[in-house]
């Protein structure tokens, strides 16, 4: 960093040597270039959703069928990565590739404490999505129910058993009655 900070003020000098008056205000100052200070915010910044997964091709092939865009050719890679809109990133992992940064870790057991939540473009859709999983041979965990808090929602299993929710905004208040038990 002093490096390129001292050919930015050795080139900012060489133009104010020069007889020019473009110098910056951060050169007549003494500061230093504000692109080369650290921002003011140095809070973390959420950039990458990781998934621990036993079996990558079975993963892959499930979170394709919720509209992913995953690389062809990765169901044998240990790590695999895909852009989410909005610059997020989703990744992939196995167990393997885990342990061998972790040796001591082992499976989760018992419930989610994280779950990964797929927006569809309607309430209809939340359902269609729900059996076109369930008839492609996945778990579904919560069959399609309106919600109380003005959703269309539902839960199927990953191949990991971790729970993937599919929800959409309700159009408008509907029948909350709608079966929501266990569909195991």
């Amino acid at each position: 960093m002093a490096g390129a900070f001292q050919a930015i003020a050795s080139r900012v000098g060489r133009t104010a040597a020069a007889g020019s008056d473009g110098a910056s205000d951060s050169y007549k100052t003494g500061r230093e270039p504000r692109a080369y200070r650290a921002p003011m915010n140095t809070a973390p910044r959420l950039d990458l959703i990781g998934v621990v997964v036993s079996d990558m091709a079975a993963s892959l092939a499930f979170y394709r069928r919720l509209g992913l865009e995953i690389p062809d050719g990765a169901e044998s890679a240990p790590h695999v990565e895909a852009a989410l809109p909005g610059g997020l990133r989703i990744a992939w992992d196995t167990e393997d590739v885990v342990r061998s940064f972790d040796p001591g870790w082992q499976r989760p057991e018992g419930g989610n404490r994280i779950e990964l939540a797929f927006r569809c473009a309607a309430p209809e859709a939340v359902d269609a999505a729900y059996e076109e999983l369930v008839a492609a041979g996945y778990r579904g965990h919560l069959k399609p129910w309106d919600a109380v808090w003005g959703q269309r929602y539902a839960v199927v299993l990953d191949p990991d058993g971790s729970g993937v929710s599919l929800f959409a905004d309700s159009t408008e208040s509907t029948d909350s009655t709608t079966d929501s038990t266990d569909a195991t």
